[in-house]
């Protein structure tokens, strides 16, 4: 199959989904309809907070993978996970405790928590939202090495 660039063209000359030619293993090798491989920020916020009040919720999951946004307001109640998780902030920004060390970020920043280590933000602006991505088996991935 041909690579396309896009890179000549102005945002408003993208064509859309409906407009580009797939073909039958591009609409069919994930499982995943195109359409929704794509979720934006505001889509997500959109959705908070959750029926209980929650301030995550769930935008994608594929085999292994869940991706969630998250924007805790005041304070952070998060416990371990099960699972690896990343985190990309979205917007906002704050102190981030991951283990024993405290990291100061800021929108576009990742931050990695392997599974089982207490984490959380700490001292975040009232924007903050983050995707959360967890993947992999319970009990994390084995480090290389």
């Amino acid at each position: 199959m041909e690579t396309i660039s896009y890179k000549h063209l102005a945002p408003t000359e993208l064509k859309t989904s409906g407009d580009l030619k797939m073909s039958k293993s591009d609409r069919e090798d994930s499982g995943i309809p195109a359409e929704k491989c794509r979720v934006t920020v505001e889509e997500a916020l959109a959705r908070l907070p959750g029926a209980a009040g929650e301030r995550f919720v769930s935008v994608l999951e594929h085999g292994s993978l869940l991706v969630e946004i998250y924007a805790p307001r005041e304070t952070d109640p998060q416990q371990p996970h099960t699972r690896d998780e990343l985190y990309i902030i979205a917007q906002g920004s704050g102190v981030f405790l991951n283990g024993h060390v405290r990291h100061w970020f800021k929108r576009g920043d990742l931050l990695f928590v392997p599974a089982g280590r207490e984490h959380r933000f700490e001292a975040f602006t009232d924007d903050l939202a983050a995707w959360v991505v967890f993947y992999g088996p319970e009990g994390g991935e084995a480090a290389k090495g």
